[in-house]
């Protein structure tokens, strides 16, 4: 599922991994993710209650599905996000909460069942005979719960903590962070700028734009070469934010090693495998960007159903296009990016659907206006959609489909000090 030229990291070396004990191949830069969706693979998981398959939905850390454990062992690591878990020689990753596998899991029987599992269902069912729930019951339920698990073997890897001390945090390295941290540093102030993906520019990578006349590409490179040039200002990647604390303090965690296959020797590991900041603040700016809205309809989780950003992300950063049909449905403009870069790159669109009455016309693609999708249908991986529109139902062969309900800020961490948005 690559597309030849698309993505930053064209010509990179291969690189073998596995998931579910099949051997892979992907590519330096690749995200687990991505290397699972250019090999065509989109059934990573089950949800948590009545087993249904589960897909890769986004492209960042955001994502409610894809969770995978990592390793075995000592070193196993349960609910990692594979969307941001870097690909690197000799990964291990392997689907969880199935059995005996992701493909055939006996506890989808549960979606059968669901019109009895009604809200109450455990505190009604699990009362009586009271002589079962100690032997039956509590082991039953227990067994059920959880995602991902832990070994249960000691931990082999050393965790590290340090300190650091700023006159200006800037938490984001998309275009607001770095503007921010450049305006900063070119006044001298003492900048610390952290960002949670492995490479600095936020959406950036992964869109056409245009900034002051120039590839907004091209103007990231500029930025980031002048900012490493500042001896006042420090750049910091895989940091990410975790609260906001009084007088100015802020946690947050850096993942050293999470990128490359752990080494140990007899006196220890290496390296940390993660180290958690505190840092003093006198100023803090937010530039965490925005979240995309799913959009609610029935059966809206099926594999092969992802936002529109996501798309357009794994199309321009990794060159990989997540479906060969491709059908897309937003109300907001925006969105209509997604479609342009499919269909500059060659991949099919089966459809553009736009909620709107008013949507834009567009000369690459027809849209449906006023239109919405109401189902979708497929098994482990979407197979079609059903939109309804002033003429009626009708069905769409499919299996991609990049859903888009517009942005929400994320200004979570203005929220740990109880000031209002």
């Amino acid at each position: 599922m690559r597309i030849a030229g698309k993505g930053l990291h064209t010509g990179g070396k291969t690189v073998n991994f596995s998931f579910n004990g099949r051997h892979l191949m992907g590519l330096e830069g690749d995200t687990l993710a991505s290397a699972l969706l250019a090999n065509d693979i989109h059934l990573v998981g089950r949800s948590f209650k009545y087993h249904r398959p589960r897909g890769i939905l986004t492209a960042g850390s955001e994502e409610p599905n894809a969770l995978v454990t990592l390793g075995h062992g000592a070193g196993q690591d349960p609910n990692i996000r594979a969307t941001t878990q870097e690909l690197y020689e000799g990964l291990e990753a392997r689907s969880q909460n199935c059995w005996p596998s992701v493909e055939h899991d006996l506890l989808a029987v549960n979606n059968l069942a669901a019109p009895f599992f009604g809200a109450g269902f455990y505190y009604k069912t699990f009362m009586w005979p009271t002589a079962f729930w100690e032997k039956l019951y509590e082991p039953l339920i227990r067994r059920a719960a959880g995602l991902g698990a832990l070994s249960g073997e000691a931990d082999t890897d050393c965790y590290e903590k340090a300190y650091a001390f700023c006159e200006l945090l800037v938490v984001g390295s998309g275009p607001a962070g770095l503007m921010a941290a450049l305006t900063a540093g070119r006044a001298g102030v003492d900048v610390l700028l952290l960002e949670e993906d492995s490479h600095l520019g936020g959406r950036l990578l992964v869109e056409h734009e245009e900034i002051d006349g120039k590839p907004a590409r091209v103007w990231l490179q500029d930025s980031l070469a002048e900012l490493r040039a500042m001896a006042n200002v420090r750049l910091m990647a895989r940091t990410a934010v975790t609260g906001a604390y009084d007088q100015g303090t802020y946690g947050a965690l850096e993942r050293v090693g999470h990128h490359e296959m752990r080494q140990h020797s007899l006196k220890g590991c290496h390296r940390p495998r993660e180290c958690f900041w505190r840092i003093a603040a006198k100023h803090c700016v937010l530039a965490a960007g925005a979240i995309e809205r799913p959009v609610a309809f029935r059966n809206n989780d099926r594999p092969g159903v992802m936002m529109a950003s996501a798309v357009r992300a794994y199309l321009n950063r990794w060159g990989v296009a997540p479906g060969e049909r491709v059908t897309l449905f937003a109300n907001n403009d925006d969105a209509h990016r997604t479609a342009r870069d499919l269909v500059r790159a060659g991949v099919h669109l089966a459809a553009v659907i736009d909620s709107r009455h008013d949507a834009p016309e567009s000369d690459l693609y027809p849209v449906m206006k006023g239109a919405q999708i109401c189902n979708t249908s497929g098994g482990k991986r979407l197979e079609s959609v059903t939109v309804r529109s002033v003429r009626g139902e009708e069905k769409i062969q499919t299996d991609c489909l990049a859903m888009s309900g517009g942005w929400n800020p994320s200004v979570h961490l203005t929220c740990h000090l109880n000031a209002r948005p």
